[in-house]
């Protein structure tokens, strides 16, 4: 899959360029009627999420991460988050497929349930770049509910998240 990440409740954030999202795995079909129309679907994945947006993320004493937002008139040139997670989906599917064809239509509805494993904030303008790792404020776990639809090859996914990213995060 290739995504765009779309954040909802933003209050102050700003999203700019494009927030894209990669991700990578299989999942088991099982079927569970005679004609395979219907199935149950488990699997393993990875994804990569990075976020573009004003947010800033500092670190001055070493310790305690600070947050706040970037002002319009301050230049940078990168300003982004990357998340990656081990991805752990169940699914419950409908086809109409044939034996002969593998051109139908289909619709998969699913719950993810992701566990970060690496995340990474980057900031650069012409004074500094700033990179951080391992930040104990993001939750480790994430899900949500997901639907694909689409015919033969062609997929339309969307994932709507039910845990927040962050599980203690205050902006100044």
């Amino acid at each position: 899959n290739f995504t765009y990440n779309n954040l909802q409740n933003l209050n102050g954030l700003n999203q700019n360029k494009f927030s894209s999202g990669f991700t990578v795995g299989f999942l088991r079909d099982m079927t569970v009627n005679k004609s395979r129309t219907y199935a149950i679907a488990v699997g393993l994945g990875y994804s990569l999420n990075v976020l573009n947006g004003n947010l800033y993320i500092s670190k001055p004493d070493g310790e305690k991460y600070n947050y706040g937002f970037i002002s319009s008139d301050v230049y940078y040139s990168k300003n982004k988050l990357s998340l990656h997670y081990i991805d752990l989906p169940i699914e419950l599917r409908w086809r109409a497929s044939t034996p002969d064809s593998h051109k139908f239509w289909r619709i998969y509805t699913g719950f993810k349930l992701s566990y970060l494993i690496n995340d990474r904030y980057k900031f650069q303008n012409d004074i500094q770049t700033v990179i951080y790792k391992g930040n104990s404020d993001f939750n480790k776990l994430q899900y949500g509910c997901y639907i694909a639809s689409g015919w033969n090859t062609w997929n339309f996914y969307a994932y709507y998240g039910l845990s927040p990213i962050f599980k203690s995060a205050e902006i100044n």
